[in-house]
């Protein structure tokens, strides 16, 4: 009697263990990472396909083109910063496995190329990563996210900073187009597609396939919960008349502050209060019930540059100026904030970029320290405890407006340990 109680405590205390250790394996790995900068100083975070600007971050496994990470930390001070990079699953959670089942190389590594400004009212220091670099390789597809930290001390974080890594195994045929269901109305995109897998053999697309569709980028009003309408040899189809469907939004307003020298679009006033460089935007209005203007922009993106003669190296000389914006509505919307959103805030609605109702002047007003170059941006409004910006009540919603639209196919079947991204699309208003 007292053996078998001596053995059943024993499998008692097997059990806790190895709960303990599944849970605390558990809590280690659940983390959600976003896009987002953890210290005041550090500016114009870049992530993108190195010699375009512009472009998503995204890169094949196994071809030669790198992503480069950019930053500037406004303290003027050399600072020791490291990094390291976290494989994700198609939530952004961080994945079930050990950084040596995705990375080769070093996991951790010092940020050492770096450079002082010089001739700017701002002193920043510029650093740049090379992804993958000698010290780490990419050894799996999916998310990534990158952490940049501070004298070694992963606790001590700067900025996160999301990128995909493609193993191209199907292909993604879309259109978008006026909605269906919209056609009187025109307010919104419908994105329809195929997953055309000839080579790839996928069982159970409901469990082993997830699509994403992203909005110029964004995350927050990204499509994640869409199932195959459609299932053909070879062939799934995603034809939905309501669950494709995303709000078209309106072209982004743009403002030129690549010149300390002369004004530039959508800029009212330049002016230099010693020391530093103000540029006052043409005051904005509401555009929602008004007409479509079509005009060429970059979906909310920006580049740096500058157009003055005396400036050789953009990512040194480039001037931080202070840009203020000033947004007029009848009255404060009450209920929820504006605020300035596109690439500039990193598609993010925060404080940081939350504007503040004058109530003298009846108008929204922010004041952002950008760095010169070229920017679209729009106004949104974020109702109190929602995470989605609202882009439309601002600046109404057209279904003429030229978006880009990213289509995101993961897989994981019962044996993987980790979701895959085997498919990606670009696309756009035809």
């Amino acid at each position: 009697m007292i053996e078998k109680i001596f053995v059943m405590n024993r499998i008692f205390l097997l059990t806790i263990f190895v709960s303990v250790i599944y849970n605390g394996f558990t809590q280690v790995n659940e983390y959600y990472y976003e896009n987002a900068v953890y210290k005041e100083d550090i500016k114009t975070v870049q992530l993108y396909r190195d010699g375009f600007e512009l472009s998503n971050p995204i890169l094949k496994l196994g071809e030669e083109t790198l992503l480069l990470l950019k930053f500037d930390d406004l303290s003027g001070e050399v600072k020791d910063y490291y990094y390291t990079i976290i494989h994700c699953d198609a939530d952004w959670n961080e994945s079930f496995l050990m950084q040596n089942d995705y990375l080769e190389g070093f996991p951790d590594n010092p940020i050492d190329d770096y450079a002082l400004s010089f001739n700017t009212t701002f002193k920043y220091v510029n650093y740049q990563v090379m992804i993958p670099n000698e010290n780490v390789q990419l050894t799996l597809s999916g998310n990534y996210v990158i952490l940049v930290y501070e004298d070694n001390d992963k606790e001590n974080l700067v900025l996160t900073k999301r990128f995909m890594v493609l193993d191209e195994q199907v292909n993604v045929e879309g259109t978008v187009r006026r909605a269906t269901l919209d056609a009187f109305k025109g307010e919104n995109h419908e994105i329809d597609f195929s997953i055309i897998h000839d080579n790839f053999r996928i069982e159970n697309p409901a469990e082993e396939v997830k699509v994403v569709i992203q909005q110029n980028n964004r995350w927050d009003n990204a499509i994640t919960t869409l199932n195959p309408l459609f299932i053909r040899e070879d062939v799934l189809v995603y034809d939905y008349d309501r669950e494709n469907v995303l709000p078209a939004g309106n072209e982004f307003r743009f403002f030129d502050i690549r010149s300390i020298k002369n004004i530039g679009e959508g800029v009212f006033n330049l002016e230099f209060h010693r020391p530093y460089y103000h540029y006052t935007l043409i005051p904005d209005e509401p555009r929602a019930g008004t007409r479509y203007f079509p005009h060429q922009e970059m979906n909310g993106k920006y580049a740096i540059e500058s157009q003055d003669r005396i400036v050789d190296d953009f990512d040194l000389e480039c001037d931080y100026v202070f840009v203020h914006f000033r947004f007029t509505t009848p009255s404060i919307l009450l209920g929820g904030s504006v605020n300035v959103f596109g690439g500039l805030t990193d598609w993010n609605a925060n404080k940081s970029n939350e504007m503040t109702w004058n109530f003298e002047e009846g108008c929204y007003e922010l004041t952002l320290l950008l760095k010169q170059g070229y920017y679209n941006y729009e106004y949104v409004y974020v109702e109190d405890g929602s995470k989605t910006a609202n882009h439309t009540s601002l600046e109404g919603s057209y279904w003429e407006t030229n978006n880009d639209y990213q289509i995101y196919v993961y897989y994981r079947n019962i044996s993987d340990r980790y979701d895959r991204l085997i498919g990606f699309k670009q696309l756009s208003l035809r």
